[in-house]
């Protein structure tokens, strides 16, 4: 049975492995010549030694001339063919690692664009990907070190080999009989020993080194949160959107209060001072006294045994630059081999993130393209509560939508308006009871098939920072005629007249100095006209008005069948004077549906919700 130790070591370096497995596949050509550079930087060094050492040797014994002179040459296209070639790997390694960032954040982007919604609108989700990019940003530790890792543990295994080669005569040359003070220099016991304490010692080194270095991964929690600290007090100043509650509330005091706070994270009071002055401070001292310990014991035998007649000065040279190397390819070993044991904590939260399963089942029907637009969707006795929860969130649900009809949905909030509403496009699934689309289950269908029968208008919606027609086209390529003819029928008309370069004009300036900064209601227009480019049969708007001021809004609302047009539209909103623009009304109230009729035929009922929810509002505009 392997213990604990083992295990843990054994998990560790299958976690790294995985990783790195991971990213080859994505960037093969990174991780090739990441290591090729790494071996060659390790290998070459080794040739230069060993052409010095053949010079020295001879300048220090017969001096022959064509022997110096082949020496030198040798030594300069060696130097030469080993500069250019390194010269392109290093190019062609740089130009694989360009953007590493970016490259990283495939693997997150790529996992969020596949996972299922729900998955996505799931808080605990978004908490462990702001973990891991905080352990990224903070301490280097995830992905970033896994390259690294390798790369530094490659580059020690051959650094070893190499040193050894060379290192090998150092330890089998024997000092001359006639020297018998130095004769114990050829004892085998006496030479193991060296070896077993230059082992020991190299060994030893990075072991404290790693003790120091685990401190920062312990306190990770700290570390982030100092980040954080930083960098929301640190750059406040600069956040346009504070600035008028700073202004007017002196709120800078509380940005103070951080920067002056000594005991801080990273102040020369805080935690890392203090873990700094203490164990790794010590630990770094002992690693580096501990390698200082090891160059003199080498210079000690090296330069023993070469006064004793073992070698020429020339081997010294040999010996010392390559059992240093051989040291420093040891130190290097395990010291990365304990950085990888740290980071694989770090790898587990990132695999813990890119393994969240999808469990929505994908179906295979194709969604019929009706040019009657006669799609007909019903909820029949759903239900749907959280998977953390216990609490329904609605229950028992049942309604069909008539094709080409205007349906309004209101209710308090929390009462189960946005649920609907991400159920109904399946960006959840019921968890009781189904819902059909002409008589079949949503489930069945194609997930992108049926998402195309919806064109929403969100309340959180959100534009991108590119031209105004590629905002209402989503895609680079558009029907010109029809995005404007979309903005006319939202409102934007004379918005676009007013833009620099009409439908190239860009939104906002983060990618064009010359981009347009669009108001709230401005922006909603747009996101209104986007929803009807994508031409789908349902367009849901969720509170379409709400940044619009009062003239915009009476004219999006004398405009809404010439909006929505031929569509089965689906309206959500505070604003109860909506309704009167609809063929019928839902009522939402706790999670369930407790009225559905006509705008005047609840109005009648003066003891039903929607006559409570209206004269809540009505009485502000007597």
């Amino acid at each position: 049975m392997k213990n604990k130790k083992s295990n843990n070591l054994n998990s560790s370096w299958a976690i790294n492995n995985r990783a790195l497995k991971m990213i080859y596949k994505k960037y093969p050509q990174m991780v090739i010549s990441t290591f090729i550079q790494s071996i060659w930087t390790a290998i070459t060094p080794y040739v230069g030694i060993y052409l010095s050492a053949l010079i020295i040797e001879e300048l220090s014994g017969t001096r022959d001339v064509n022997r110096l002179k082949t020496l030198v040459l040798l030594t300069v296209f060696s130097g030469a063919v080993i500069s250019l070639i390194s010269a392109l790997i290093i190019k062609w390694n740089q130009s694989q690692t360009s953007n590493l960032y970016f490259k990283f954040e495939t693997f997150y982007t790529d996992k969020l664009f596949e996972m299922d919604f729900v998955s996505l609108d799931d808080i605990k989700t978004h908490e462990l990907l702001s973990t891991i990019k905080q352990n990224q940003n903070g301490g280097g530790w995830g992905l970033f070190r896994v390259v690294e890792n390798y790369k530094s543990l490659i580059s020690s295994i051959f650094t070893l080999l190499g040193g050894i080669i060379l290192t090998y005569t150092l330890f089998v040359t024997k000092v001359p009989e006639s020297n018998d003070k130095f004769q114990f220099l050829n004892n085998p016991l006496f030479i193991i020993l060296i070896i077993v304490l230059m082992i020991s010692i190299t060994l030893i080194a990075p072991y404290f080194a790693y003790k120091g270095e685990s401190y920062f991964a312990k306190y990770s929690n700290l570390h982030n949160l100092g980040n954080r600290m930083f960098g929301f007090f640190g750059w406040l100043g600069y956040k346009k959107d504070l600035a008028t509650d700073v202004r007017m509330y002196n709120q800078e005091e509380i940005c103070n209060k951080f920067n002056k706070n000594k005991e801080d994270t990273f102040n020369s009071n805080g935690l890392f001072a203090k873990l700094s002055k203490g164990p790794i401070g010590l630990y770094y001292a002992l690693s580096s006294i501990i390698s200082a310990l090891f160059i003199g014991l080498v210079y000690l035998f090296v330069c023993l045994k070469s006064w004793a007649g073992a070698f020429g000065v020339g081997m010294v040279i040999q010996y010392i630059s390559s059992i240093t190397k051989v040291s420093s390819g040891l130190n290097s070993f395990v010291n990365t081999a304990g950085n990888m044991k740290i980071n694989s904590t770090f790898l587990k939260l990132i695999f813990e993130f890119l393994d969240i399963p999808n469990t929505m089942y994908q179906g295979s029907l194709t969604v019929e393209k009706r040019l009657d637009r006669n799609y007909e969707i019903e909820f029949k006795n759903v239900s749907f509560k959280y998977q953390t929860s216990s609490d329904y969130v609605l229950k028992n649900i049942n309604i069909k939508f008539k094709v080409g009809n205007k349906l309004a949905i209101v209710g308090m909030n929390g009462s189960g308006k946005t649920t609907f509403i991400k159920l109904l496009c399946r960006l959840y699934d019921p968890t009781e009871g189904e819902i059909l689309l002409n008589g079949i289950n949503i489930k069945k269908y194609n997930y992108l098939d049926y998402l195309m029968v919806f064109s929403i208008v969100f309340q959180d919606f959100k534009l991108f920072s590119q031209k105004i027609g590629e905002n209402v086209a989503s895609k680079t390529k558009y029907e010109t005629t029809e995005v404007i003819d979309c903005l006319n029928r939202a409102g934007f008309e004379e918005g676009l007249k007013k833009m620099n370069n009409d439908l190239d004009t860009y939104l906002y300036k983060d990618i064009d100095e010359k981009g347009v900064n669009i108001s709230g209601g401005e922006a909603q227009k747009i996101a209104i006209a986007r929803a009807l480019y994508k031409n789908s049969p349902f367009i849901i708007l969720d509170e379409p008005t709400a940044s619009l001021d009062p003239i915009a809004e009476a004219e999006i609302y004398s405009k809404f069948n010439e909006i929505v047009g031929d569509k089965t539209a689906i309206y959500i909103s505070h604003r109860l004077s909506s309704c009167v623009f609809c063929d019928e009304v839902v009522v939402f109230d706790k999670g369930q549906i407790v009225q559905h009729d006509t705008h005047n035929n609840l109005l009648k009922n003066k003891d039903g919700k929607y006559y409570e929810l209206w004269n809540a509002q009505a009485q502000y505009y007597n």
